[in-house]
């Protein structure tokens, strides 16, 4: 079942294409990354999704519901975290939920109960008699996000999140997107331009440049399109070109060499084998001094796909 479909969309500002014929579909529960380097698009298509602004051509369905032709329906499916703080500087915590939460059509005990969960999770409860403008960049990022789940949307929606704030807040942010999914199924749309929080967090994938579809799927499905492959660094004693060449024998090994006084491995992720690595190792009793597995990094296909680091 799918939460949000992107068809076809397309928007020009003035002569510049910002997006060109976009089209994927997030399922229900998922936590999808929309990710591409500043000036992507990727603002501009989360406006597009959430009604904000109207693509020049295409649909977006929120729940089944058109965007453009049941917009109270979709949107009341949806919590937004714009990319831009939304919040009152000179009111509380508090008084900022209560406010928004009007928006939302919450009122009574039910207004109540959406602050209180909301300044629960984002860890913000002792701080709801304080101004905003004495918070920190973090924990305005985090009353943000209290702000769009009180009415307990089934879709989150996470414009560059993270900008701006500092690891411990970060973090928390990363564990409440992974708490509120995993308990309420929420489907979460996150997008980044560090490839790193997408890799952490997200199932799905798209990669996203110029306005233009780059690639999109899974992790591993991505990693293989883009034939990019996880490394293992293996240092051992006593080593020799035969038991090179057995490494390069094994079930998932691309390629092997000798690199910084020990092996380097290529490793096809889907197929590799760590204990048959480790079988080969006890059979020709070799005495391992460094062991090293790293996965292929999605900045690494971003390169290998487009030419250019994601922040250039």
């Amino acid at each position: 079942m799918s939460n949000i479909t992107v068809k076809n969309v397309t928007k020009r500002f003035d002569d510049k294409l910002v997006l060109d014929n976009i089209s994927f579909t997030i399922n229900k529960g998922d936590i999808f990354g929309l990710i591409g380097p500043n000036g992507a698009g990727k603002s501009t298509l989360i406006n597009i999704i959430t009604g904000l602004f109207k693509g020049d051509s295409g649909e977006v369905t929120i729940g089944g519901y058109s965007i453009l032709k049941d917009p109270i329906k979709a949107k009341k499916l949806i919590g937004l975290v714009p990319q831009e703080l939304a919040l009152m500087e000179e009111l509380s915590a508090y008084d900022n939920l209560q406010y928004f939460g009007a928006f939302y059509g919450l009122g009574g005990k039910a207004l109540k109960e959406g602050i209180k969960k909301a300044l629960s999770v984002t860890g913000l409860t002792e701080k709801k008699k304080l101004k905003v403008k004495k918070f920190s960049g973090g924990m305005k990022r985090r009353l943000n996000l209290a702000v769009s789940i009180m009415h307990r949307p089934k879709i989150l929606i996470l414009d560059e999140p993270t900008v701006g704030v500092d690891p411990q807040s970060r973090n928390y942010i990363f564990e409440f997107i992974k708490k509120i999914n995993k308990e309420n199924d929420t489907t979460v749309l996150y997008t980044s331009h560090y490839m790193e929080e997408v890799e952490q967090l997200c199932n799905n994938i798209f990669i996203l440049d110029e306005g233009k579809e780059i690639t999109s799927g899974s992790k591993s499905d991505i990693k293989s399109m883009a034939n990019i492959h996880g490394t293992v660094k293996l240092v051992i004693e006593n080593p020799d070109d035969e038991f090179l060449l057995k490494l390069g024998n094994l079930k998932g090994v691309k390629d092997s060499f000798v690199e910084n006084n020990g092996f380097s491995i290529y490793i096809d992720e889907k197929t590799f084998n760590l204990e048959d690595l480790f079988i080969l190792l006890a059979k020709e009793h070799k005495k391992v001094k460094r062991f090293n597995v790293k996965e292929a990094s999605l900045e690494e296909v971003f390169l290998a796909l487009t030419g250019k680091n994601l922040r250039d």
